[in-house]
């Protein structure tokens, strides 16, 4: 018995170590980026002696002159509620579609539901300029909906919430169905409830993918007052080319946003990845 305690006790603390390791690693680019920005220029490009603090003071001035060279105001507005209307978007869709797939019997539903598994198996960039065409012919090039575009519907959530209902007894849906509730009434109060965690899955997986975009921002949205954080953080390497304190400035301030959303709702998330046995 003390042997295998022993074996027990040194598992774990090889598991500890390696997380701290890999913790460590994690957050090493992240560290540095925030010391570059606080650097000068000189710092920044400096091999011997290479300067892991700022040598010379902390210059904070760093963050002010991108902040004056763009509006971050706009580009946080911009991006939280691109990342908003996907999220409603997405799980408001894909649940009625993946209610209608996993509980639901009608002719070609088979066929359907392939179209969505060839659509998973598509890479996403085929379907840019299909996308365009459309935004443009309706005249929505510039604007918050030609953003939220591509994430009206997402098929993995589709599958995603497929599975989940498939997950979920039969009774449940047949004793509502005795009891006198239609189609409508055992998916807003029966079942879809019982879908929460996929859901927040989807909602989870569907923000982080939305504030990564970065090809449709840039090609929809050319104006600086309609485009996003990934975007903006684009233009702004190619304006300040190798002062590299004003790019990771420029950085560290785009990646707030999703600092504060991790910050507010890291119960959600780790609940919506443990569940959904993913990983961002």
């Amino acid at each position: 018995m003390e042997g295998y305690a022993a074996k027990q006790r040194r598992t774990t603390i090889l598991i500890h170590v390696i997380l701290i390791v890999m913790s460590f690693i994690m957050i090493v680019p992240f560290a540095w980026m925030i010391l570059t920005a606080l650097k000068t220029n000189q710092e920044a490009i400096s091999v011997s002696p290479f300067y892991i603090l700022p040598h010379n003071g902390w210059h904070w001035e760093n963050f002010g002159t991108v902040w004056k060279s763009y509006n971050f105001l706009i580009l946080y507005k911009n991006t939280l509620l691109m990342i908003f209307w996907r999220v409603v978007c997405a799980v408001l869709t894909a649940t009625m579609a993946g209610y209608a797939f996993g509980r639901l019997k009608f002719p070609g539903k088979n066929f359907l539901f392939s179209l969505v598994l060839v659509q998973m198996m598509i890479p996403a960039q085929i379907f840019i300029i299909p996308q365009y065409l459309m935004v443009s012919k309706m005249g929505m090039l510039n604007t918050q909906f030609g953003l939220v575009f591509p994430g009206l519907v997402t098929a993995f959530g589709t599958y995603l919430l497929k599975t989940g209902f498939e997950g979920l007894p039969k009774d449940l849906e047949e004793a509502a169905m005795i009891d006198g509730c239609n189609i409508g009434q055992r998916f807003l109060m029966i079942m879809m409830p019982l879908t929460k965690s996929s859901m927040v899955s989807l909602g989870i997986f569907t923000a982080v993918f939305a504030f990564k975009d970065l090809m449709w921002p840039m090609i929809v949205c050319t104006n600086a007052s309609t485009t996003t954080l990934s975007a903006g953080l684009a233009k702004m390497q190619g304006q300040y080319g190798s002062d590299y304190p004003a790019m990771m400035a420029a950085a560290t301030l785009a990646v707030l946003p999703m600092i504060v959303i991790y910050v507010i709702f890291q119960k959600q998330f780790v609940e919506g990845i443990a569940t959904s046995g993913g990983k961002l």
